[in-house]
């Protein structure tokens, strides 16, 4: 996946159009510096679209030893943030990463780059759990991959319905972990308490 550089320049025209095209005097200075600002913010929150998510996971694994395999891995409360493509509101939650180790073992550095990566791009919460399950199982080729996104929107707080407190969750399941029992399990552990 190639994408061009973020256009800045760009960003900060659109910025001033939309400003005024809300009725807001450009001219005034409190916003002399927003352009730049929302410029700098684009930049970073669609950081991801230059990035090969399979590839920081190939990158980070190692070969198995018999002691390592098929037991499941899990890399709990990932904090993430992403931007909704239907309004440009943020979203913000924690994932989950589980997977069963096949021939190679995933450092666990990676998983957080890889929920980073891909949720640093335009999306949806759905999409994003796709792109993520895909993502470690192209890098690592293990035998299952769960991810579990629990997130608030902007979209459902901020406007619309205006529900403040809700919360959406999705999964997204790949080979072993697509089996039910295995996947409630996982699921299980996932939110099992800390002692």
């Amino acid at each position: 996946m190639t994408h061009p550089p973020i256009d800045r320049p760009r960003i900060e025209a659109a910025v001033l159009e939309l400003l005024a095209a809300i009725g807001e005097d450009v001219g005034r200075p409190g916003l002399e510096s927003t352009p730049r600002r929302v410029a700098d913010a684009y930049a970073e929150f669609f950081s991801g679209l230059t990035v090969d998510a399979a590839d920081l996971v190939a990158q980070a694994t190692v070969p198995a030893e018999s002691h390592q395999l098929g037991e499941v891995v899990i890399v709990r409360d990932i904090s993430f943030r992403s931007v909704c493509e239907h309004h440009l509101l943020p979203f913000v939650g924690v994932a989950h990463v589980a997977y069963v180790p096949g021939e190679t073992i995933v450092g666990l550095g990676a998983l957080p780059r890889v929920v980073d990566a891909v949720a640093s791009r335009p999306q949806l919460q759905e999409r994003l759990g796709e792109e993520i399950a895909d993502a470690v199982q192209a890098g690592a080729r293990p035998d299952g991959v769960l991810v579990v996104l629990d997130a608030s929107h902007g979209c459902v707080t901020t406007r619309g319905p205006r529900q403040t407190a809700s919360t959406t969750v999705t999964l997204a399941s790949r080979g072993v972990l697509s089996e039910p029992a295995a996947r409630a399990e996982a699921v299980a552990l996932i939110g099992a308490s800390r002692a």
